[in-house]
């Protein structure tokens, strides 16, 4: 077993024994918990009014009942096997419902908590829908969080989708931040040997503040650049964690030290469970919009909501618009199925 296995095995799997670590009373939930005892040491040394505590520690707040299980719109476009294909030439692929931890804001919080048949196995299925599907030309590693998966199984999804003539492969992942000894030998084979088998290979990094980095990510990422990789980035907009554009700011310049250069942020999902970390659009556009004026473009990441019901992504900031909210109703009109109250600061 390697030492990023060796890692991810012992790690904190119930609320019980991380509280006791963390010296701490925590609410006892319905949502798992779950993070490596390498990472739980960061979170107690930067203590609980860190970004890193809010986001991975469970709180009292996740027994509200305001939001959507499934705020995305994941099951609209879900086919058979364990593909989401929402847009025409990309399609997700949900190889596993295992994380390197627990994030408690997941817009997949429900899905992943309750092993939702979103992510029932069937690789044959899989193959047969992308073989009937030839407009697909990216698959889009999702879950779960796809690096958790062995060298072996990767490299075994990776060969099947480049005999289906696959031209690109995206992996989303947040486990070179909470696993950065993931990034080793073995990874850098398996992606050296495809490098000439796709036209690209993308990386994409989530994480949302400079407080998860560390020497050990930095390590990580001197290893990442070394590869043919393209090594982007998406961060959250989380209430309460970076919704201040001087904080993100600071990331956004940080990943571009990094080598990483910034993608998406999004607005954060209106997700059963997370909406303590959720914020109106009026407000998330002032700070893009002081982002804009602080930062060049190519180091400023596509703000993006993902419309409630399945619409997909769309632009977050609309600087022609009157009102955010305005322009969303217009666009998509009763398609949207919340209240239209939280579009905008009450």
């Amino acid at each position: 077993m390697s030492s990023w296995q060796e890692e991810f095995r012992d790690s904190f799997r119930n609320t019980h024994d991380l509280a006791n670590f963390l010296e701490t009373d925590l609410p006892t939930l319905s949502f798992q918990s779950f993070i490596p005892k390498t990472f739980a040491k960061r979170i107690k040394e930067l203590g609980p009014h860190s970004s890193l505590w809010k986001q991975f520690v469970p709180n009292d707040f996740e027994v509200r009942s305001e939001g959507l299980y499934d705020p995305i719109g994941d099951t609209a476009h879900a086919k058979e096997g364990q593909i989401i294909h929402r847009y025409k030439n990309r399609a997700l692929f949900l190889p596993t419902t295992v994380c390197p931890i627990t994030c408690r804001y997941c817009f997949r919080k429900n899905e992943l908590n309750e092993r939702d048949e979103l992510f029932a196995s069937d690789f044959e299925k899989t193959k047969k829908y992308i073989q009937d599907h030839p407009e697909i030309e990216e698959i889009i590693f999702s879950g779960g969080d796809p690096l958790i998966l062995s060298d072996k199984k990767l490299d075994f999804y990776m060969d099947e989708f480049s005999a289906l003539k696959i031209k690109h492969i995206r992996f989303h992942s947040r486990t070179p931040v909470i696993l950065p000894s993931r990034i080793d030998d073995g990874f850098e084979k398996l992606i050296q040997k495809y490098d000439s088998r796709f036209e690209t290979i993308t990386l994409v990094i989530h994480l949302n503040h400079t407080e998860e980095i560390d020497n050990r990510f930095n390590l990580a990422c001197q290893r990442l650049k070394k590869l043919p990789l393209q090594l982007l980035s998406q961060s959250v907009l989380l209430k309460g964690i970076n919704d201040d554009s001087t904080k993100l700011k600071e990331l956004f310049k940080a990943l571009h030290g990094l080598g990483i250069r910034p993608y998406y942020l999004h607005h954060p999902d209106m997700v059963k469970g997370g909406m303590h970390f959720w914020l109106s659009l009026e407000k998330g556009r002032k700070i893009y919009g002081k982002l804009r004026d602080s930062l060049p473009g190519w180091m400023l990441p596509n703000y993006i909501i993902d419309v409630p019901g399945g619409h997909g992504k769309t632009p977050a900031f609309n600087p022609e618009s009157l009102s955010f909210s305005g322009f969303l109703l217009n666009r998509f009109g009763n398609k949207i199925s919340v209240s239209k109250d939280f579009l905008v600061d009450n």
